[in-house]
């Protein structure tokens, strides 16, 4: 086959020349960000400053802002429009993702010089999980149109849960956490950390040298099963946005690549977003409220998405912050950490 036509095909829907672009876009994105996050970290303790951490970030948003523009010229405003939707609600999923990461490196103890690591291997995780879990539901979506059906009441029951104050906002423990027990299974588990090492050789009682994890390996662990979670939610939510796989995926992948730049700022500032989960619950609610619309009268128009969308999420995190401005985290509210 002549390399043309290759370029000229179509994978999943799409131009397979725009799976190229995006990807090549991906891993220049994930070379800078392990070039420049990994040699330049400003902080005394080797960690990411405010500063650099906000900056970084705009440049991530800009970069998914442009790669919009590209998909809205090259596919129409509608997938554009869908394609916006889908980043915008990603995002503000990631953001309360942010949350509970922290309070695994809490649990675990990680210093701050070591989280990078950990958040940069756990995208790495996000892009090969969420690459399953998308081609599953695509696969499901594209088979069987009643799913859309479980994806609305899914969508609306964990919305109301969210609005009632349910969820695991809980802090993690890791002895009973499922991966963890299958991980000490499998070999043990040093206490202590070394270096930024996920695996260490060590003799064990009788003297043998075994590989031994760490606490970095399953904070690693942790934080995959913590996405995992949040994708059972984010995935369902997109796929009643569009049911195009490269709108869907690439979305999901633009608004979790600047986590790692954002959370060193996010970390400092989530007592801040005190709303922002309340208007994730409303956006939940208007999703599989919608799926119920389209599935009786027809699809709504993605310009009505859209706004919606981005009405609510803005609307709680600029109450949050109005609310929670010249204020300190209450106690037990801000994130633990680790010198």
């Amino acid at each position: 086959m002549e390399l043309s036509g290759v370029f000229s095909g179509m994978w999943l829907g799409q131009p397979t020349y725009m799976w190229l672009v995006f990807l090549s876009t991906v891993l220049a994105l994930l070379a800078f960000d392990l070039g420049v996050l990994g040699r330049r970290r400003s902080g005394d303790d080797g960690t990411i400053g405010v500063r650099q951490s906000l900056g970084l970030s705009a440049f991530y948003i800009a970069a998914a802002a442009a790669f919009g523009m590209w998909v809205w010229v090259s596919l129409g405003p509608q997938s554009g429009m869908e394609y916006f939707t889908g980043f915008a609600l990603e995002k503000a999923l990631a953001l309360d993702n942010v949350f509970i990461i922290s309070m695994i490196f809490g649990a675990l103890a990680i210093p701050r010089a070591y989280q990078h690591r950990v958040l940069f291997w756990g995208i790495l995780g996000v892009l090969v999980l969420r690459a399953v879990m998308i081609g599953l539901g695509a696969a499901l979506v594209s088979q069987f149109d009643w799913v859309m059906w479980i994806f609305a009441v899914f969508l609306a029951v964990t919305g109301v849960r969210m609005l009632l104050g349910g969820g695991s906002d809980h802090t993690p423990d890791p002895a009973r956490h499922p991966l963890v027990q299958a991980l000490g299974r499998v070999m043990p588990i040093t206490p202590q950390l070394h270096g930024q090492k996920f695996l260490v050789s060590l003799p064990d009682a009788a003297g043998r040298v075994r590989r031994h994890a760490t606490p970095l390996l399953v904070a690693l662990l942790m934080v995959e099963a913590a996405d995992l979670v949040f994708a059972v939610d984010s995935i369902p939510a997109i796929f009643a946005i569009t049911s195009d796989p490269f709108i869907v995926y690439t979305s999901n992948i633009f608004a979790v690549l600047g986590l790692r730049a954002l959370f060193f700022a996010l970390e400092a500032l989530i007592h801040r977003f005190e709303y922002l989960k309340a208007a994730l619950s409303l956006v939940l609610i208007f999703i599989g409220g919608k799926i119920f619309y389209g599935q009786l009268f027809g699809k709504v128009d993605a310009e009505i998405s859209l706004g919606v969308t981005l009405s609510l999420l803005a609307g709680g995190i600029l109450y949050s912050l109005w609310k929670t401005r010249g204020g300190t985290p209450k106690d037990g509210d801000a994130p633990s950490q680790t010198a």
